[in-house]
């Protein structure tokens, strides 16, 4: 699928599934605006990709930062195409009972308030046009419990609800909304999840895990007028029809 001449701002774009992203949709000639509280790692992959990347240091979290990323797409390449919110957390992972209520506040601010953040400040633009893409990775937590994952199975509840909302608000204007339920993907979350040795996730063999550009390349996908079926609802890379459909088997 070409997306040459397209912009798409993505965030947490310093590593995992979000470089990976840059990496693909770059390939298929899109601008790229990398976003990240790491201005370090996307200024690296910035100059990796090329003339075509440009990296913005921004918090998600913060209101302000975003609307400044979005601007600054507008002023780099034209406009804004697609948005993938993308960045998140999963610590901490505690029983509800023990967790740092900061900790625990912090995860919801990106996990959730960032995914709002994203939306606010790209939609009026994408509405004013007519047209739009906004892909938010969401998860299985989002709507199945697991211990320890309080703030993280809370939080991606919300932005699937967001993704909802923005496809019941927006689709007539021309704006398509999904998201995307990878799975379990080979990122250093995975190391933090191993790590803590908490619940079933835990325990899973590295081996388990799909590699990064998979949900990469399914995101790539749901651009194209082969989703529009699937507007306002969450794809699951877990579901071998769906990954077959994609083409990632």
């Amino acid at each position: 699928m070409s997306m040459t001449g397209k912009c798409v701002l993505i965030t947490g774009a310093s590593k995992g599934i979000g470089a990976a992203a840059a990496r693909v949709f770059a390939q298929a000639g899109a601008n790229v605006a990398l976003v990240a509280r790491n201005g370090e790692a996307i200024a690296e992959l910035a100059g990796e990709i090329g003339p075509s990347a440009i990296a913005i240091p921004c918090d998600v979290s913060r209101f302000w930062e975003m609307a400044a990323a979005v601007e600054a797409c507008h002023t780099a390449f034209g406009q804004l195409d697609v948005l993938i919110n993308n960045a998140g957390l999963i610590a901490p992972i505690a029983a509800l009972s023990e967790a740092d209520p900061e900790a625990w506040g912090h995860t919801i601010d990106v996990n959730l308030k960032g995914v709002f953040n994203g939306m606010r400040a790209a939609l009026p633009g994408m509405i004013a046009r007519g047209a739009g893409t906004i892909l938010t990775v969401s998860s299985g937590a989002a709507h199945n419990a697991l211990e320890g994952w309080s703030a993280y199975c809370a939080s991606k509840a919300g932005a699937a609800m967001l993704t909802r909302s923005a496809d019941l608000e927006a689709r007539p204007a021309g704006v398509r909304a999904m998201g995307l339920s990878p799975g379990t993907v080979a990122t250093d979350m995975q190391r933090e999840i191993k790590a803590s040795g908490v619940n079933a996730i835990s325990r899973l063999d590295w081996s388990d895990h799909i590699p990064a550009d998979w949900p990469a390349r399914a995101l790539l996908w749901m651009c194209s007028a082969e989703a529009d079926d699937l507007l306002g609802q969450e794809i699951s890379l877990r579901d071998p029809a769906m990954r077959a459909r994609i083409g990632l088997d």
